[in-house]
């Protein structure tokens, strides 16, 4: 019998961040933030210049106006077509301009210039691209120059000429009924993706979808023939308003929202695109706030944690590192009472399903290792990996799984579209520099033990005052009080150990009494 999900969204705004979460049955299994300070990407539409070509990354790097130039890799330029953004666009002929034919644009000529051997991208070219990811780690963005221009209903392909409708649309006389109102719409030399939400709409619903769509198209037309590159030509929603538009499908129970901006936002946008779903709507009025109120911060604190526990007491230890991420699945406190085979059996079983979860939740992305506990029997590793592929099928995003290897590994990929939301809400430790640990106490007074070496071999101050963290000053004083009692003899100095909050566990601050000031840094 299949379970019965009540799938809920929330939508909190603060001084920090927008949040939006979606919840089934109380369980956290998607988060999207938006941040004020950072603009949003991913959809965005530029006029850039290639800055240079290297054939031997198969790529080209695209000034777009950021920092870091865009990564444009030679397998997303598709259509030579595409190369040129003058010719595509028509030299004369504007949106509003061109000859009709049954009441739609007609196809534009275009003037190949494709060359067999490769790209024919050149340093200094002006070329239209599209951002796909988001940039991460210090990587610029990735881009592609096949345009497309998403909508509530449906997305707008350039240089295309297809009708695309949504597999999950499984009603075949749904479908050609679909099909026979978008043939009506689409112009020559576009292709048109019908989504999963247009399901049931009517013609009048889709013809204003696509009106807004073509109008985009017409003012990203204009902005590319006027703007000097490197420029935007179109941006694409908010977070929100992208995650709104993409998410809110028809198996969401509820939206519950904490912002009269966005609660009135997109109430008007659900009465003009999906009447049927602004009933659906509510504004929050509660008292304290609606994630602490539903459960959903404490989840969130708990997805940022290294280790994961199972509820048969087994745990996941998720590690990042910067070209993938490592998932451990481990026994823990589970006992069990078969044998070694069956108990890892259901530990893995479980940890498959929590790991997609997780991977969903957290929003990794790129190459991902899973280390499961060792089986024997092959039917039982095809179980754990065909387990993972049915819970896979719940992600948006795209995924490439690999059967569990001799060593008991398996490999997958999930694509990397936004930052991970350890990325989103965390920052590199100022102290470790990401490592994740410190140095030890032991390892604290070495270092103390060598700038004293390099600082008596040169100055001649006999009076110091060493300040270090409460607890190494603790331990300075109390357990390894022979210790200092040896320094100053060594090095003929009198030190005094003084505790201050203020420093890093990594770090000490040295003031000489006759100088009258901080000597850390003179050696």
């Amino acid at each position: 019998m299949a379970e019965n999900i009540v799938k809920e969204m929330y939508i909190s705004e603060s001084a920090g961040h927008t949040r939006l979460a979606i919840v089934d049955n109380g369980r956290l299994v998607e988060l999207y933030i938006e941040r004020p300070d950072h603009q949003r990407m991913v959809g965005s539409i530029y006029k850039g210049v290639v800055e240079n070509v290297i054939p031997g990354m198969q790529a080209a790097f695209v000034d777009i106006g950021y920092h870091v130039n865009a990564f444009l890799p030679f397998a997303e330029i598709g259509k030579p077509e595409n190369l040129d953004y003058v010719k595509l666009l028509g030299d004369e002929v504007s949106a509003d301009d061109q000859p009709m034919t049954n009441g739609k644009p007609r196809r534009r000529g275009r003037t190949s210039n494709a060359n067999k051997s490769g790209p024919d991208l050149k340093g200094g070219q002006e070329i239209m691209v599209q951002v796909i990811k988001e940039p991460f780690s210090g990587k610029g963005p990735r881009v592609t120059t096949d345009i497309a221009i998403p909508g509530r209903l449906m997305v707008l392909v350039q240089n295309a000429n297809f009708i695309g409708i949504s597999k999950k649309i499984s009603d075949k006389y749904e479908a050609r009924r679909l099909r026979k109102i978008v043939e009506g719409l689409k112009p020559d030399g576009f292709g048109v993706i019908v989504r999963t939400v247009a399901e049931s709409k009517s013609q009048k619903v889709l013809e204003k979808d696509f009106a807004r769509l073509w109008t985009a198209w017409k003012e990203l037309e204009a902005a590319a023939r006027t703007a000097t590159a490197p420029a935007p030509l179109y941006r694409d929603l908010t977070t929100t308003d992208s995650v709104i538009r993409d998410l809110l499908t028809h198996d969401i129970d509820k939206v519950i929202i904490d912002s009269k901006d966005i609660y009135k936002r997109l109430g008007a946008y659900l009465r003009d695109v999906s009447p049927s779903q602004a009933n659906l709507v509510e504004y929050y009025r509660g008292k304290g706030p609606i994630f602490t109120n539903h459960d959903i911060e404490t989840q969130i604190e708990k997805s940022l944690q290294r280790k994961v526990w199972l509820k048969s007491g087994g745990h996941l230890v998720m590690e990042h590192t910067e070209a993938m991420m490592v998932v451990d699945v481990n026994s823990g406190r589970y006992i069990g009472k078969r044998d070694h085979e069956q108990n890892s059996l259901k530990i893995n079983l479980e940890a498959a399903r929590e790991i997609a979860l997780q991977l969903r939740l957290r929003d990794i992305g790129g190459l991902i290792i899973i280390d499961y506990i060792d089986m024997h029997e092959a039917a039982n590793k095809k179980k754990i990996y065909a387990e993972l592929v049915k819970e896979l099928k719940k992600d948006r995003a795209k995924v490439a799984v690999s059967p569990i290897s001799e060593f008991g590994l398996l490999e997958m990929t999930r694509e990397r579209v936004r930052l991970s939301l350890l990325h989103s809400v965390s920052e590199e430790c100022p102290t470790c520099k990401g490592l994740g640990w410190v140095p030890s106490k032991d390892a604290m007074i070495t270092k103390i033990d060598s700038w004293l070496v390099r600082f008596r071999t040169v100055h001649k101050d006999r009076r110091l005052i060493i300040s270090v963290v409460p607890d190494l000053a603790e331990y300075l004083t109390d357990v390894k009080s022979k210790v200092v009692t040896n320094f100053m003899w060594q090095h003929w100095v009198w030190l005094e150990i003084k505790a201050d909050d203020g420093l890093n566990p990594d770090e000490f601050r040295v003031y000489s009494k006759r100088r009258k000031s901080d000597v850390t840094d003179v050696v």
